[in-house]
């Protein structure tokens, strides 16, 4: 795993970091995760969408690691992480997800966050997203978020 790492850190064509990462997700350990948890900082687009999509097919493996990616420091981080809750069992994201939401302050990962559990929600997070809407009056595109998600949530949307 650690001549995987180091190639990968050094490998600068795509195709050949995919095959690498798709290696890490067969290994699909917690060392796995380690060594793609970088990646989610890197300077180039495509690079952090690679290690999101490698990491949204370790659910299980990417779990212990979600409160800190979560709370992390970069907002650009909590709000990549947001989409590592997709592919997690739905009450796991709903709690993630809304115990995110019920700190954060950067309007766009709480967008990010909305996003996800419009897709996974259970009915437990309709009194967060109640709370982040308030919280959010004056930022419009967040209570119209809101109240997408708790429609389907809910069971409301025709």
């Amino acid at each position: 795993m650690p001549a995987l790492a180091v190639a990968l850190a050094r490998e600068p064509i795509p195709r050949v970091r995919e095959a690498m990462m798709t290696a890490l997700i067969r290994i699909g350990n917690a060392a796995s995760i380690e060594v793609l948890l970088p990646y989610l900082r890197s300077q180039e687009a495509s690079v952090r969408a690679a290690a999101i999509e490698a990491l949204q097919a370790l659910p299980e493996a990417i779990a212990p690691f979600m409160s800190p990616l979560l709370n992390d420091g970069d907002s650009d981080v909590r709000l990549l992480a947001t989409e590592l809750a997709r592919n997690m069992e739905a009450s796991e994201a709903t709690r993630l997800l809304c115990e995110l939401i019920e700190h954060e302050h950067h309007p766009n990962v709480c967008a990010a966050a909305i996003d996800v559990l419009t897709e996974v929600g259970t009915p437990e997070a309709l009194p967060t997203l109640e709370r982040c809407s308030a919280r959010f009056a004056a930022t419009p595109f967040l209570p119209f978020a809101v109240s997408i998600a708790m429609s389907r949530i809910s069971g409301e949307e025709s």
